[in-house]
C-alpha cells in the first residue's frame, strides 16, 4: 500500500483527478491522506465531496476550517455564507445530508495503528500525524489525538450547540484546566486555523504571511524549541504562503492551489513528490 498526502484542494475538482491520475493511485490498494479543506472557493466543492467520500477506506481526511464552515452553516442556523464561499451547490444538493453526515464525522487529527507502530526512519521521527494547521508546542502527538477526540465527540452528538460557541479568538492560550466551549474552541483554532505561536502556548489567528513577517516574539509552531509533538512526522496544510516544506518532523502541503499556485501530493512512504498547476480560481486573500 502506497500513501499519499494531498494539500488544501478547495473545490478544485478537475485539478485533484487530475493530480491523483498522476501518482497512480488505486483505491483497491492505497490511500489518499486528505489535510483538511476538502471544500470552498474552488468551483467544484461538491464534486470534491462527493468524489472523496466515494473512495471510502481509501480517503483519510481530517477536517479544516473551511469544512468547518460548511457543517457550521449547515448545522449551527446563525452561521451564514461569506462573500467568496462556493457552497451553494453543496447546501442545495439532492444528497446534501448524506454527504454532510460523512463529513461531520471526519476527525480532527488522524494516525493510523499500524504508522503508530511504524519503525523510525526518519533519524529519531517515528510515525505520522495528519491534522489540518498544527500543535501548540505543550502537546504531544498523544495529546492531539485525544484533544481531539473529545471534540470529535462533541461535535457528533450536538452541533448545533458546538457550532453556537466555535468562533472566536479567546482564549488564546492553551490551558489544560479549560473545560467546556472554550476549551473545544481553543483545541479547534489551534488544530485548524493557527500558524504562529509562543513557547507558552498562546496562539495568533490573524497573521498569515510566510515566516519572517510575523511579528516580534511569534513562531511559526513547528519552529518552538523542544514541541512535544518533535518526535513524529506531522502533515499538514492550511498556510498557503508558506508553500512546501518537507523536512524529518514536518510535510507542509498547502501550495496554494485555490489562488493560482499547485496541487500538491506526496507519497509518506518515499517522499516522491507531484505538483499540478492550477489556474486560480480567487484572488488571494483570506483562507
Amino acid at each position: 500500500m502506497t500513501r499519499i498526502a494531498i494539500g488544501d484542494v478547495q473545490g478544485c475538482g478537475e485539478e485533484l483527478r487530475a493530480l491523483v491520475a498522476r501518482t497512480g493511485f488505486s483505491a483497491d490498494r492505497d490511500q489518499l491522506w486528505f489535510v483538511g479543506d476538502l471544500v470552498n472557493r474552488g468551483p467544484q466543492s461538491l464534486d470534491v465531496l462527493r468524489w472523496v467520500r466515494s473512495l471510502g477506506d481509501a480517503a483519510i481526511v481530517v477536517l479544516g476550517n473551511h469544512d468547518l464552515h460548511l457543517l457550521a452553516v449547515a448545522y449551527g442556523g446563525h452561521r451564514r455564507l461569506r462573500a467568496g464561499d462556493t457552497l451553494e451547490a453543496i447546501l442545495a444538493a439532492r444528497d446534501r445530508d448524506s454527504l454532510l453526515e460523512w463529513l461531520l464525522h471526519r476527525p480532527l487529527a488522524w494516525q493510523d495503528d499500524d504508522d503508530a507502530a511504524r519503525p523510525a526512519s526518519r533519524g529519531d521521527v517515528r510515525g505520522d500525524l495528519l491534522v489540518h494547521a498544527g500543535l501548540v508546542p505543550q502537546w504531544s502527538g498523544a495529546d492531539a489525538l485525544r484533544l481531539a477526540a473529545e471534540v470529535e465527540q462533541q461535535l457528533r452528538r450536538a452541533p448545533e450547540a458546538l457550532f453556537a460557541t466555535m468562533y472566536g479568538n479567546q482564549p488564546d492560550r492553551w490551558d489544560e484546566s479549560l473545560t467546556g466551549p472554550d476549551r473545544w474552541r481553543v483545541v479547534i483554532n489551534v488544530l485548524t486555523r493557527m500558524r504562529f505561536c509562543r513557547a507558552n502556548g498562546r496562539i495568533d489567528l490573524r497573521h498569515k504571511g510566510a515566516p519572517g513577517t510575523q511579528p516580534e516574539g511569534w513562531l511559526p509552531w513547528f519552529d518552538v524549541p523542544s514541541r512535544a509533538s518533535a518526535d513524529r512526522r506531522v502533515i499538514c496544510g492550511h498556510w498557503s504562503t508558506l508553500g512546501l516544506l518537507q523536512r524529518p518532523d514536518l510535510l507542509a502541503l498547502d501550495t496554494g492551489c485555490v489562488w493560482g499556485g499547485a496541487l500538491t501530493a506526496v507519497s509518506l512512504d518515499d517522499e516522491r513528490c507531484w505538483q499540478l498547476p492550477c489556474r486560480g480560481h480567487q484572488t488571494p486573500g483570506d483562507d
